[in-house]
């Protein structure tokens, strides 16, 4: 039986763990609300760029492009979002685990495919089983900026216009709610699936110079805002995660603590009934 003195060692670190479990909590929640507010305020961007680039690609006349036009695919690209540190519950190894599984399923060697990730564990998860990553980046700012991920975004989208990959998925933590986050896969390229997608525009558009033009710019950047929205929306995702996480470790080391009280109890009524006992066997011996 664990002594007094080591029961209340192991009650005080609890309380110390807890303290910093509920520290991170609050700044979990924190993070979230900001973090909802940047994937809200991208919505309306987002389904604008969309609803144009439809348009055009709909308009029908003979604008085309690459990256509208489905090819056969000799290797599929797969950027996955993750996040830089752990404490965050499933958030990381719900994605990880889906991205591996379709990779297992679909493809037989490494060259069938090209991985690039955005946060530390996801690269660190692909490196560790000898997968290689072509592209990827780390300490991502809480609160990204389009600025913060523009670079690999149009290294990405290049792969799939230079031919280096002929399909490119992403993979994420769509949020739904502080308690919910869905593992989502959203194709990205080609975008053969946009009219689809798309809200039926009852816009019309005047184009200058031509439908061509316009798509040699808008597609690329259309494709790079799809990146970061699901970045933010990974971000909103991960942050709920945390919040959840560390929530739930407090609760758990609250019941710890009582758990752990009640023994320190019991063994210190039991120390001093014993105690007693040998104090009146003492005094019984005397007489």
């Amino acid at each position: 039986m664990a002594s007094l003195r080591d029961i209340k060692g192991r009650i005080n670190s609890t309380k110390k763990t807890k303290q910093i479990t509920k520290a991170m909590e609050m700044v979990s929640a924190a993070k979230l609300n900001r973090a909802e507010e940047n994937a809200r305020h991208f919505v309306p961007y987002s389904e604008k760029i969309q609803e144009v680039v439809a348009s055009i690609a709909a308009g029908g006349g003979d604008a085309s492009h690459p990256m509208l036009e489905a090819r056969d695919v000799k290797r599929t690209g797969y950027l996955v979002i993750t996040s830089d540190r752990g404490l965050a519950g499933a958030y990381n190894s719900s994605v990880l685990r889906k991205v591996y599984q379709q990779i297992r399923q679909h493809h037989s060697s490494a060259g069938e495919y090209a991985l690039i990730t955005m946060g530390r564990v996801g690269r660190d998860f692909f490196r560790k089983r000898n997968m290689p990553v072509d592209r990827d980046i780390t300490a991502i700012s809480d609160q990204p900026d389009f600025a913060d991920i523009k670079d690999i975004a149009s290294e990405t989208v290049r792969l799939f216009t230079d031919g280096e990959i002929d399909q490119l998925f992403i993979y994420y933590n769509h949020y739904v709610s502080a308690m919910t986050q869905e593992v989502t896969e959203k194709k990205v390229l080609p975008l053969t699936d946009i009219n689809v997608e798309g809200k039926a525009s009852t816009s019309s558009y005047e184009y200058e110079p031509n439908q061509e033009e316009i798509l040699e710019v808008l597609l690329p950047q259309y494709a790079e805002s799809i990146i970061y929205g699901a970045l933010l929306d990974g971000k909103a995702s991960e942050h709920a995660a945390r919040m959840t996480a560390m929530k739930s470790a407090t609760d758990n080391a609250d019941d710890l603590i009582g758990d752990l009280s009640l023994s320190y109890n019991r063994a210190r009524q039991a120390a001093i009934t014993q105690e007693i006992t040998e104090i009146v066997g003492g005094a019984a011996a005397l007489e």
